[in-house]
């Protein structure tokens, strides 16, 4: 796999998002347009305009969803046999890339925490440098993603996911 800024000689170990229930926000959002859109059809069963609007927030509800999976479609992070490349879609038009260099890493931690995180298998990897510390929540299979950059910092090949 190629990427854009990519390196000579560099390869690509790992590439992974965060966990897809990141967007469980817009998934109800569209939820509560739509059972929200059909109240006042139920409510008054007589008036036929009632039905546009329950469809415009059928669309409403879907276009709000589409856009907090195309958030996290778009967010990945890519480890590769030099560093770590954060990339975060933060808007339609706004994205932002943070590259941390795997020589700058001083300690590598992960933790899963609670019932959910332990049944849907996602946590938090915390990498720490000398200049601060990056934090990758919501992870998924948290165990693997810390096995591979722990492989990619000490110079293993690892599997792409």
């Amino acid at each position: 796999m190629d990427f854009e800024g990519q390196r000579t000689g560099e390869e690509v170990v790992l590439v992974f998002r965060r966990h897809i229930l990141t967007t469980i926000r817009g998934f109800l959002v569209m939820l509560l347009l739509i059972g929200g859109g059909a109240l006042p059809m139920i409510l008054m069963p007589d008036d036929p305009q009632l039905f546009w609007l329950w469809v415009a927030c059928i669309v409403l509800g879907v276009l709000g969803y589409l856009y907090s999976y195309m958030l996290w479609h778009f967010s990945y992070y890519l480890v590769t046999n030099e560093r770590i490349r954060q990339v975060r879609q933060k808007g339609m038009f706004k994205r932002t890339v943070v590259d941390l260099e795997l020589d700058n890493i001083q300690s590598i931690s992960f933790g899963v925490m609670g019932v959910f995180g332990s049944l849907f298998d996602y946590g938090t990897i915390l990498i720490q440098t000398g200049v601060g510390d990056l934090s990758l929540s919501m992870v998924s299979h948290p165990e693997n993603v810390y096995n591979e950059i722990q492989n990619a910092k000490h110079g293993e090949g690892g599997e792409e996911e």
